[in-house]
């Protein structure tokens, strides 16, 4: 299981933390999406579940728990995350409460092979308020050689008192020399690597996500959707329509998002020019967070085309008032 230039050092750290028994009973992993912070707890359940490894920083890879574990057969390991609702055939909108008591159960019992027990919750932003107060229970009790790793990208969504009890392991996107090094390595040609790490904010990972399936093309698009409307080329409900037509939306809000904070920054510093107002920039931002909300609720059963109708308008009438 390899791991990129980032992440091995909160690997190193924790595996430390737990070779010296200073390794809490609840971690939460926390950062940008894409960043490979599965890949990081899978590699240290993998190191917590190893029975030879020892005062060695990395599980030896032959032992019983070590071939179980990549075979995904290992009984003392559980990785819970969103659920198929067998009914629908989609997936669910939150982790139910019914998991999180199955798993505290699960932890209570004998070890299989006698060591400890180890569960990823991924995505656990998307606990449902039942599910995070059966989840508090156990952190609230931990039991001995019981391991939780909570991985998540909005943290602040967890309830404060989940996450006072969690040790907290915070990965960021590593320097611009670093992550386009390891695009280079995923084979992506150097301009395409700078371009698209820009585009992603320096999220390497989201970078290489976007190479392989025409992000670039899509943020392009984008911009176009937005220059349109202000330009009453296209209609507010009519760039709804499309945005919200296929799986693309959350992608498309988010590059939109990032097309207006990028534009937010250049108003920002003419406002310090008095070539622009203060209000312009705090109305453009308000449309930011106005977007990442609707991005945030795009898994709930609401009308999601008047709600980004409505945006575009603002969008136009903003760009209008402020050009």
């Amino acid at each position: 299981m390899s791991l990129s230039a980032w992440q091995q050092p909160l690997f190193d750290r924790a595996v430390t933390a737990f070779r010296s028994q200073r390794l809490g009973h609840a971690q939460l992993l926390q950062g940008e999406a894409h960043l490979g912070k599965l890949v990081l707890a899978r590699a240290l359940a993998k190191r917590l579940l190893c029975q030879k490894a020892g005062d060695a920083e990395v599980p030896c890879g032959v032992c019983t728990a070590c071939q179980r574990f990549e075979q995904g057969s290992h009984g003392d390991f559980r990785q819970i995350g969103i659920e198929l609702n067998e009914k629908t055939g989609k997936l669910k909108t939150a982790i139910g409460v019914d998991q999180i008591r199955d798993m505290s159960e699960w932890l209570a019992l004998t070890a299989q092979l006698a060591g400890p027990r180890v569960v990823i919750i991924e995505t656990a932003h998307r606990l449902n308020a039942q599910a995070a107060n059966a989840l508090l229970k156990t952190l609230e009790e931990p039991m001995p050689g019981r391991y939780l790793i909570l991985v998540t990208d909005q943290p602040k969504t967890l309830p404060a008192t989940v996450r006072s009890r969690c040790q907290r392991i915070e990965m960021a996107c590593p320097d611009t020399a670093t992550a386009l090094a390891w695009l280079k390595q995923n084979r992506i040609a150097d301009a395409d690597a700078k371009a698209l790490l820009a585009m992603a904010s320096g999220n390497p990972g989201l970078a290489l996500e976007w190479a392989g399936n025409g992000g670039s093309a899509l943020y392009q698009e984008i911009r176009a959707d937005l220059v349109a409307c202000v330009k009453n080329q296209t209609g507010p409900a009519a760039i709804a329509r499309k945005w919200l037509a296929d799986e693309r939306t959350d992608l498309r809000l988010l590059f939109a998002a990032q097309i207006a904070y990028g534009l937010a920054r250049t108003w920002a510093a003419q406002a310090a020019e008095g070539v622009k107002t203060p209000q312009a920039v705090e109305r453009l931002q308000e449309w930011i967070d106005g977007i990442n909300r609707l991005r945030l609720s795009l898994s709930q059963p609401l009308r999601h085309d008047l709600g980004l109708a409505g945006r575009m308008l603002e969008w136009r009438q903003l760009l209008q008032d402020f050009r």
